[in-house]
C-alpha cells in the first residue's frame, strides 16, 4: 500500500505542476494574444489601404486607357481621309497626265481641239482640288497631334501662376 501512497503523491505532484504551468502559459499566452491580434488589426488596416489604392490606380488606368482609346480612334479617322484624299489626288493626277499627253498629240498633229483643252483644264482643276483637300487632311492630322501638348503646356502656366 505505501507503493500506491508514494504513486498518488507523486501524480498529485504533477497535477500541480502542470495546472502551475498551464496557469503561467495563460498569462503569457493572453498578453501574445493581444500582441496578435494588435498585429492583425494593423495588417488588415494596411490591406484595406492597399485595397484602396489598387482602386484607384485601376480606376486611373481605366481612365487612361479610355482617353487613350479616343485619341487613336480620332487619329485613325484623321489617317483615313488622309489617306482617301491622297488617293483622289492621284487619280486626279493620272487624269491631268492622261489630258495633257493627249492634248500634246493633237498639238504634234496640229490639231488644237478644244475639247481635250477642256478635259485637260478641269483634271488640273480637280487635281488642284485634290491636292488642297491632302493638304488640310494632312494639317488637321498636325494640329490633332499638336492640340495635346498645347493643353498640355497650357495647364503648366496656370499652375505656374497658381502658385
Amino acid at each position: 500500500m505505501s507503493n500506491i501512497d508514494e504513486l498518488q503523491r507523486r501524480i498529485t505532484a504533477a497535477m500541480d505542476r502542470i495546472a502551475n504551468g498551464i496557469s503561467n502559459a495563460g498569462g503569457k499566452t493572453s498578453s501574445e494574444n493581444q500582441v496578435m491580434a494588435a498585429a492583425l488589426d494593423d495588417e488588415k488596416l494596411a490591406n484595406a489601404q492597399l485595397t484602396e489604392r489598387v482602386r484607384n490606380l485601376k480606376s486611373r488606368y481605366d481612365s487612361t486607357l479610355l482617353d487613350i482609346q479616343k485619341k487613336t480612334d480620332a487619329a485613325d479617322e484623321r489617317v483615313s481621309v488622309l489617306d482617301l484624299e491622297l488617293q483622289r489626288m492621284r487619280k486626279s493626277n493620272d487624269q491631268l497626265r492622261q489630258s495633257n499627253s493627249d492634248l500634246r498629240k493633237a498639238n504634234e498633229e496640229g490639231v488644237g481641239e478644244p475639247d481635250l483643252i477642256n478635259k485637260s483644264m478641269l483634271a488640273e482643276i480637280e487635281s488642284l482640288r485634290a491636292a488642297r483637300a491632302a493638304d488640310v487632311a494632312e494639317a488637321n492630322i498636325i494640329l490633332g497631334a499638336l492640340t495635346p501638348l498645347l493643353d498640355q503646356v497650357d495647364n503648366v502656366q496656370e499652375e505656374g501662376s497658381d502658385a
